[in-house]
């Protein structure tokens, strides 16, 4: 269709743009023929009418559909121009952050000015034997397409590399070497790719520096040559330099650095061995400050410096000439520093002792003066005579940075001769491939002679693009027999011309050189007469006369004519080269200018031995300026011309491929996009040349099925034929009615710039228009069905309505009726209820009345009755105290007034008596009166008598009153004082009543104060407590929240440790894992290396032409009882490589990687110094012995020598079988009372191995135990034979054997050792007499005594060491408290803490008591390994010596004493012996055994007619019989031939699955057969009687197990290689490419993708062929009787690699990224899951190895819009890392335009969600990790004795036993 009928209303265009080049509009209407405008709509809305040029009426460029943005290749897009490059290079840049894109033939690479992580060994292995269009674009696919070619086509290769300066060319040409060196290695031991490599640094060091545009520019163009044999491996390198940049190293400028070399020396000036040089730091020197900018930013000089360095020295550039050249670049920094000072205006001089000069001179070693002298002057020679002139300061400048900058290109060449000699190819080189990194087009505002040549160079480079470009167009066109119509494209050859031919302008500027008095402008003026207006391409400046214009193929160039002629000439005296030359103390320097004594064609080839295409010059095709002969004098740009001339011819003799190198912008940002420099470098490097030659042509290319593929819905049915091919001419004559918008040719369609743009608009407008009537036929069926739907249930609503409402109103009649009903009972219930109510109350109040009143009543009459008590009583108590008070006064009245009246009388008397008459009257009848008294005397007497009887008995009964009154008086006065008291206590009563009233008058004022406060307080007190109460229900509410948070705190925290506890499981078994996979890979290197050095050993073998038969010994020639010494399996492999080279001193030894050579050396020396302290211990103990045995032989001889030798070993082997048994014990004690569940889990794999080992050296020890006690009892008995009864003492012999009782802890020893001499005593019944004679009876009664008192004592010993171990526990437990106490402490101290805090504290402890514990836990599992080995080898050394000790017991007794003393024999009981189920031939049958049972045996026909693993069991059979004979040499020897010959026939047919799952089957159950007959009680569980007794009897090959499982693991890696190797053709075909869902995928169109593809189409292969392939596997396994387990562990690994490879390829591969390639994967991938489920092997973890691919196709089918889709995301793809997640995100693409793009802003929502993500920044998975592999015991049922062995082995010299 005509191009004007595509712009149509919405149609997209590209209107130029000043800022940014080019803006995508719409059309607003219809483009009809001869509008002149275009009614335009912006992107950001805004209208536009856009004028066409009326004279060409060109239409602004269409825009591609979006589903073409973002392609791979430029070349398929449909609209070929300059705005769709663009747009889709900034596209990929910026939005996918893809720096590699196809055009065409050419990869554009765009500098990110950031690092990305797609240069690692991963990439190179996805992109290694790939097709160039089947991975996204890479260098590496460039790299490997060129390797390819060359060896596929014999054809030399070559990579150009060009572009601006800071555009990455160097990065790019590294990275295409680095693949080289990896992909191919090397050929010889020399490691030349690690040579190639390192030229790297040495070159940037002396050819790169900082530039304005770049921090390591490239300053020089170097073209290498990287050499191949005819392998195609690696043999040497090649390397030719162009045009360095001299003036560089005499000036800089701003903001620019000199080459880096000398900023490297500065920096390391401080080394002592540079002190000589006399540096200092880069602002010191005038060649290294100029630019003002002596640091880049992350770079350290001096760590560059020890990378140079050590570069050198790599490439075989001794020390000493290394110094060297940092001595000639010291002296060219201080050249620089030489100063000229002017003696007139044609004059100068050198100060005097110049220190700059000085330190030149010293360094270059020549002398001062002519040094100084020929600065100053020059020599000019005539016809006649030579004289010497003064130059000026200024000429004098110029000859000095003349000669600085000729010794530096000297001294570069002479680097670069150097470093070509050391990849140089010590064979003969069969092909190459050439990385050109040269300078691209450049221009700016001042131009001189360097941008000329380099301009030059790119006009020549171009034109080789060019006609390549278009040679390739011709051939595509005539391999497929389009018409081909010549393609108009620019031809630089006018240009070109211009420059080189006669009268060029390179001849005119040699012309000029060659004139006397030539300079600049007179050359300028030659220029303008010559060509300007004769050539369209040659131009004049306007306003300069010293400037030229040149149209080169991308821009207009004006340069400069000032310094054309001086740098053309590169002028330097003649006579400062000879005085160089002159220096005797400097070697270097001479060595310098030797080649330019020679005359040296440019055009001349090396004499090496290349073929014809790598026919090139050794040495650097650059300027050497400075020859003394002018007739061999050749300017700069005659032999740049020259050597562009060979480079051309070199690169017309290859095969180019194109890099061209983009610099986005000029401020070095990462991903930042500046559309105008990106146009300028696109138009510059050719990119769009290359576009608009194929858009000229059919740039669009379709293979037919891939047009049927994708156009299938624009044909109806019956346009479908069984020929594609006419079914797509048929479609497309009805498509596109003008016939030459496209061609058929053979296997492809081709299209015309806008053809396929136009089918995908049919396509997509036939698609919508299906959609609509999707959309319009299912929406009226939804409405329809809605519609139906809701009238059906407005009837049913409608319905149950109205049944509704009719129910209502009879409920709500009923309700009425009942409602009255209820109102009246419950009307009447309330009444009555208020009235019993009221009447229970009254009452209650009466009774409360009444009960109140009577208690108040009954309360006062017991306060009455109470006061009238106490009235009572004090009434009483006042009448008695003034009875008392009245009757004490009255008796003192008495008693005063009697007192009166007495003396009164006695007054009278005395009165009376002293009158006469008284006396007289007295004495009247005086004697009557005596006389009476008498009378009255006696009768008083009587009286007196009887009263005094009365007075006796008185007084009895006045004692007995006295004392009661007495008594009475006490209590009265007692009373008494109580009534004070108690009169006391009333008065103060009344006082204190008197206070109290007073007080109560003040209370009562008070009280009325306080209760008013009190109301007030109260008040107060409930408005608190309200609030209080509020507090406190708060602070409940608070309290109850925190007791739930600590509650979830202790859960989170207890799940958290349990969360914990299992990580940390698992990464003990990650660990252990890793260990495994560890030591598994050093087997694989070992067996690598092992392989390599056997066939260097051969090839040796076969340049000396003499066999040498001799077998190689390995670690398996060592015996089990010949061994002192077990080693764990990773000491036995690592020792077995040292030992294995120092055995073939003689043969060449075979290179070894030096990271594994150090971790062997290492671990070798570890080894070392554990067989030394093991030997030391082991001579400690045999001089422990002999010193025993010598005290022993000093003693007085008791018994005979033979007697004390056996005695001696006795007591040293039950001395030794005590301390292993204690020391077992405490092990295997030790081991189970282990804390940690990880170690002492009855699964754990180390349990398992400590318990078998314990359990097999307890087994062994109870065997020994039982020898040594029948040896003892055999000892006695022969004692008792052998000593003379008359000179023999039976108390001595019974003391003697009382130390050996003595010596017998245990009682089960005393108690067989008495059955031992009982039954060795025995003697017949008429002997009994003699036999006493002897005390033998009295023996047996003391050693039974004695053994009753040993017996005690241990006893003893038991119940103390019972207490002991209470005692312990009980300090267990003391310990277990404290830790308990700890803990409770730790957790209040957490519970304190916040709860960020509290969980990272707890987590904090619990790591590290978790880490604490599983260091303990290694510690003691290495102890006990190590005792474990120690008793093995101690238990060999004593089986040996008891073996010797029963050998010399025959031996030492004579036949005399024999016949003397009759002694019964003594049997030693040993195990009985089946001698069934062995296999018996002889010793030189053993060879034919190997070759007919393993070199040439036929896996196929074993497998389908026999048992699985007959050859296993035939070998331990004939290692049963070996072990029966107890020959230790036919084991070993037969071990050696079996493993030896396993491997020779793995390394014969180790290609083919069969034999290496065959063998792999086989070792494994020789394995399980020398584990399950090896006697250890672990592997004999599961036997039966009859197969224990078939166990082995006399050698312990637990080595030899240790070795077989060493090469089990050799042979497992094997088979996964093999595996693989046949899975990998076949994965990306059947996971990926392959529909099989048909009609789900897309396809897109390819561009030229698939142009170069280097392999033929092999056949597709499908799921189907993968799913085939693993169903043979697993039969071959099946078929060879492979363990389940080991069955399990290979589809685990075969799913990996499937997974691995298919998602590696899906990360590298924007084309598959795409929803309906998701859908595929996850149907494949549930097709791999229902095959495992068929094979019953879900249990595997196979199904988990392909988690990733799963949910990366699962990524694919997601929603990728919102935040919640982030998070979904997230949560989802936990197996894959953040930068897959990115990547498939970044590739995802819509293959209809119905599916939408990702959005870069929810690209970066998803990297900041999962930025705290800790997991590895690799890109890719590694699809050859191997996951390590156990070998799970796995006993056989089969019986030895039933196996036959068939005919048709060929094994009839052996036979049955």
């Amino acid at each position: 269709m005509a191009a004007s009928e595509l712009y149509t209303k919405y149609a997209r265009v590209w209107i130029p743009d000043p800022e940014e080049v080019w803006k995508s509009a719409e059309l607003l209407k219809d483009y009809k023929p001869g509008d002149k405008v275009l009614q335009l709509r912006l992107e950001e809305g805004k209208d536009l009418e856009y004028c066409l040029d009326p004279k060409t009426k060109e239409l602004p460029p269409l825009r591609n559909p979006d589903i073409l943005v973002g392609e791979n290749d430029l070349t398929a897009l449909s609209y070929l121009h300059e705005p769709a490059v663009l747009h889709n290079l900034k596209v990929r840049f910026i939005d996918s952050k893809l720096i590699y894109t196809y055009c065409g033939i050419v990869l554009v690479a765009i500098n990110p000015y950031e690092q990305l992580p797609i240069y690692g060994e991963d990439i190179i292995n996805a992109y290694s034997g790939q097709n160039m269009g089947d991975m996204d674009p890479h260098i590496f696919a460039v790299a490997e397409e060129a390797y390819k070619q060359m060896a596929r086509d014999e054809r030399n290769q070559s990579i150009i590399v060009s572009g601006e300066s800071g555009a990455g060319k160097t990065v790019s040409a590294k990275y295409a070497m680095r693949y080289f060196a990896t992909v191919s290695g090397s050929a010889s031991e020399a490691n030349v790719e690690e040579k190639v490599l390192a030229s790297n640094p040495i070159m940037e060091s002396i050819g790169n520096a900082k530039t304005t545009r770049n921090d390591n520019s490239s300053r020089f163009g170097k073209y290498i040559e990287i050499g191949f044999d005819k392998r195609y491996r690696i043999i040497g390198a090649n390397m030719r330099t162009y045009l360095l940049e001299k003036s560089r190293v005499v000036f800089q400028a701003e903001e620019e650095r000199n080459y880096h070399i000398f900023y490297q020396l500065c920096a390391s000036a401080a080394l002592p061995e540079f002190k000589t040089l006399r540096l200092e730091n880069a602002n010191y020197f005038h060649y290294t400050k100029q630019g003002g900018s002596p640091v880049i930013d992350g770079v350290d000089d001096a760590k560059e410096m020890v990378n140079t360095r050590q570069a050198c020295t790599l490439l075989g550039i001794s020390d000493s000439y290394q110094m060297g050249i940092f001595r000639i670049l010291a002296g060219i920094l201080h050249l620089g520093n030489v100063e000229f000072a002017s003696r007139d205006s044609d004059s100068c001089t050198v100060p005097p002792k110049h220190e700059p000069l000085t330190i030149f001179c010293d360094l270059m070693g020549v002398e001062y003066d002519e040094m100084a002298h020929w600065l100053c002057h020059r020599k000019l020679a005539t016809a006649t005579e030579t004289y010497i002139k003064p130059i000026s300061k200024l000429h004098a400048i110029n000859a000095r940075d003349a000669l600085a900058k000729h010794i530096y290109a000297n001294l570069f060449n002479w680097i670069v001769d150097h470093v070509n000699k050391a990849l140089h190819a010590t064979v003969k080189q069969h092909s190459f491939i050439g990385v050109l990194d040269i300078y691209g087009f450049e221009t700016f505002e001042i131009n001189s002679f360097e941008q000329f040549c380099i301009n030059y160079a790119n006009e020549k480079l171009q034109q080789q693009f060019n006609m390549h470009v278009f040679k390739l167009e011709q051939e595509e066109y005539m391999k497929e027999q389009i018409p081909w119509t010549l393609i108009d494209f620019y031809d630089n050859q006018p240009c070109i011309n211009l420059i080189e031919a006669k009268m060029g302008i390179l001849d005119l500027l040699d012309e000029e050189c060659k004139m006397p008095k030539g300079s600049d402008d007179t050359w300028a003026q030659k220029l303008y007469n010559t060509h300007l207006n004769k050539c369209a391409l040659f131009e004049k400046p306007r306003l300069s006369n010293k400037a030229f214009i040149i149209k080169h193929f991308a821009d207009k160039v004006e340069y400069q004519c000032e310094g054309f002629l001086e740098k053309n000439k590169d002028t330097v005296y003649e006579e400062q080269i000879k005085v160089l030359k002159s220096s005797k103390k400097f070697k270097l320097l001479p060595e310098l200018f030797q080649d330019e004594e020679k005359v040296l064609s440019p055009t001349s080839a090396t004499p090496s031995g290349r073929v014809p295409l790598s026919r090139t010059a050794v040495k650097p095709a650059k300027a050497r300026p400075g020859q003394a002969s002018k007739e061999h004098k050749k300017t700069v740009g005659h032999q740049f011309r020259n050597s562009l001339h060979l480079l051309m011819e070199t690169l017309n003799a290859t095969t180019p491929h194109y890099v061209r190198c983009i610099k986005p912008n000029d401020f070095k940002f990462p991903f930042t996009f500046d559309e105008k420099r990106a146009v300028q470098q696109l138009r510059a490097c050719g990119v769009l040349e290359t576009i608009r030659i194929s858009a000229a042509g059919f740039p669009s290319r379709w293979t037919y099925q891939e047009f049927f593929s994708r156009y299938r819905v624009l044909m109806k049915q019956r346009d479908v034929l069984s020929d594609r091919k006419q079914t797509c001419k048929n479609v497309l004559e009805k498509l596109i009615l003008d016939k030459d918008k496209y061609q058929f040719g053979k296997t492809k369609i081709f299209f015309r710039a806008g053809q396929v743009a136009y089918l995908e608009k049919i396509r997509a407008d036939k698609l919508r228009a299906a959609c609509i009537r999707i959309q319009k036929t299912i929406r009226g069926w939804l409405m329809r069905k809605k519609y139906v739907r809701m009238r059906k249930a407005a009837i049913t609503i409608q319905r149950h309505v109205r049944g509704y409402q009719a129910r209502c109103y009879a409920k709500f009649l009923r309700r009425t009726r009942a409602a009255i009903t209820i109102q009246k009972f419950q009307r009447m219930y309330v009444v009555r209820k208020r009235y019993q109510c009221m009447r229970a109350a009254t009452i209650a109040l009466q009774a409360l009345l009444r009960g109140y009143m009577a208690r108040n009543k009954y309360q006062m009459m017991l306060r009455e009755h109470k006061s009238i008590i106490i009235q009572k009583h004090v009434r009483g108590w006042l009448a008695r105290v003034h009875y008392r008070r009245t009757l004490k006064a009255i008796v003192y009245l008495q008693c005063c007034y009697r007192r009166m009246m007495a003396k009164r009388e006695l007054k009278k008397l005395k009165i009376e008596a002293r009158s006469v008459e008284r006396y007289k009257k007295l004495h009247i009848g005086l004697e009557n009166k005596i006389m009476q008294l008498q009378r009255k005397i006696d009768e008083q007497n009587k009286e007196y008598k009887s009263l005094l009887e009365k007075l006796s008995n008185l007084e009895v009964t006045y004692s007995t009153e006295t004392e009661k009154l007495r008594s009475d008086v006490e209590r009265l006065r007692m009373s008494e004082e109580e009534a004070k008291n108690a009169t006391n206590r009333v008065l103060s009563l009344q006082e204190e009543i008197a206070k109290l009233r007073k007080e109560l008058h003040q209370t009562q004022s008070e009280k009325k104060t306080i209760e008013e406060w009190a109301d007030k307080y109260k008040h107060e007190t409930e408005q608190l407590v309200s609030e209080l109460k509020e507090q406190n229900t708060l602070l409940k509410t608070e309290k109850e929240e925190l007791n739930r948070r600590i509650h979830d705190q202790a859960r989170e925290i207890t799940e958290t440790m349990e969360k914990k506890l299992v990580e940390e499981t698992k990464q003990l078994e990650l660990d252990l894992n890793d260990e495994r996979l560890r030591y598994q890979n050093l087997l694989n290197e070992f067996s690598r290396l092992e392989e390599r050095y056997d066939d260097l050993k051969d090839e040796m073998n076969l340049m000396v032409n003499i066999p040498k038969p001799g077998h190689k010994r390995t670690d398996s020639t060592h015996s089990s009882n010949e061994s002192e010494y077990t080693f764990s399996s990773e000491i036995t492999e690592a020792e077995d490589l040292p030992v294995r080279m120092e055995q073939e001193p003689s043969e060449k030894k075979a290179p070894l990687d030096m990271s594994l050579f150090l971790k062997l050396q290492k671990r070798v020396t570890e080894l070392e110094q554990e067989k030394q302290s093991l030997q030391d211990e082991l001579d400690r103990k045999e001089e422990q012995a002999l010193r025993a045995k010598a005290k022993e032989e000093e003693r007085p001889p008791i018994r005979g020598a033979e007697l004390e030798y056996e005695s001696l070993k006795r007591q040293e082997l039950e001395s030794e079988n005590k301390k292993l048994k204690n020391e077992l014990n405490e092990l295997q004690k030790a081991l189970t009372e282990t804390r940690s569940p990880e170690v002492t889990a009855p699964g754990a794999p180390a349990y398992r191995v400590l318990l078998d080992q314990l359990t097999s050296v307890s087994e062994e020890l109870e065997v020994r135990k039982e020898e040594v006690l029948i040896l003892r009892s055999q000892l006695v008995s022969q004692k008792e034979a052998i000593q003379p009864k008359e000179d023999k003492n039976t108390m001595t012999d019974s003391t003697i054997l009382l130390e050996d009782v003595q010596k017998m802890k245990d009682k089960g020893e005393i108690a067989q050792a008495y059955i031992g001499l009982k039954e060795t005593n025995r003697q017949s019944p008429q002997d009994y007499h003699m036999l006493n004679e002897d005390g033998e009876l009295w023996l047996v009664y003391e050693g039974l005594k004695q053994a009753n008192r040993l017996l005690e004592s241990q006893l003893q010993s038991q119940k103390k060491s019972h207490e002991n171990e209470l005692e312990s526990l009980r300090g267990e437990i003391q310990s277990l408290k404290e830790e308990n106490n700890r803990q409770q402490q730790l957790l209040a101290q957490n519970l304190q803490l916040p709860p960020e805090a509290r969980i990272e504290a707890s987590l904090q402890h619990e790591i590290t008591r978790l880490t604490n514990e599983n260091l303990d836990l290694m510690e003691q599992l290495e102890k006990q390994d190590k005792t474990v080995r120690k008793l093995k080898k101690q238990l060999k050394v004593f089986a040996k010596k008891i073996g010797e000790l029963e050998v010399g017991q025959m031996e030492n007794i004579s036949p005399g004493q024999i016949i003397d003393e009759p002694i019964r024999p003594v049997n030693i009981p040993r195990k009985e012996k089946d001698f069934q189920g062995m296999l018996e031939y002889k010793k030189e049958d053993e060879q034919k055994l190997v070759k007919n049972l393993i070199l040439e045996l036929k896996p196929r026909g074993v497998a389908v007619n026999l048992i699985p693993g007959l050859p296993a069991y035939i070998l331990f059979m004939c290692v049963r019989h070996a072990d029966y004979l107890n020959d230790d040499q036919k084991v070993r020897s037969l071990l050696t031939s079996t493993i030896n010959g396993i491997k020779k026939v793995l390394k014969k047919r180790g290609d083919d699955f069969e034999t290496v799952s065959f063998w792999l089957s086989n070792t494994c159950r020789f394995l399980h057969c020398l584990k399950q007959y090896s006697g250890e009680e672990g592997f004999m569980k599961h036997n039966t009687p009859r197969q224990n007794e078939h166990c082995l009897t006399n050698f312990d090959l637990a080595e030899y197990r240790q070795v077989l499982s060493d090469l089990a693991i050799q042979i497992y890696q094997q088979l996964v290689r093999v595996l693989e190797n046949i899975l990998q053709p076949m994965i990306v075909s059947g996971m990926l490419e392959h529909e099989t869902i048909q009609g789900v995928s897309g396809v897109k169109p390819t561009g030229l993708r698939k142009r170069t593809s280097s392999i033929a189409d092999e056949g597709t292969y499908t799921l189907d062929s993968i799913i085939r392939q693993l169903n043979s596997f697993h039969s071959v396994m099946c078929q060879h009787g492979m363990d389940p387990e080991l069955i399990k562990q290979v589809v685990k690994q075969m799913f990996y690699i499937i997974g691995a490879v298919t998602l590696n390829n899906l990360l590298l591969r924007k084309d598959m990224c795409s929803w309906s390639k998701g859908m595929q994967i996850r149907y494949n991938v549930s097709q791999l899951e229902e095959w495992l489920r068929d094979k019953n092997l879900m249990n595997s973890g196979a199904k988990e190895t392909l988690e990733p691919l799963i949910q990366a196709a699962q990524l694919l089918q997601v929603k990728k819009k919102t935040d919640e889709d982030a998070e979904a995301i997230c949560s989802m793809c936990n197996a894959l890392t953040t930068a897959q997640i990115v990547k498939v995100l970044n590739l995802y693409t819509p293959v209809n335009e119905f599916e939408e793009r990702v959005l870069v802003s929810f690209i970066r929502t998803i990297q900041m969600r999962l930025r705290d993500r800790k997991d590895s920044p690799q890109l890719l998975m590694d699809a050859k990790h191997i996951f390590p592999v156990t070998f799970p015991f796995n006993p056989s049922s089969l019986a030895l004795e039933t196996i036959q062995i068939p005919a048709s082995l060929g094994l009839g010299f052996i036979s049955r036993v």
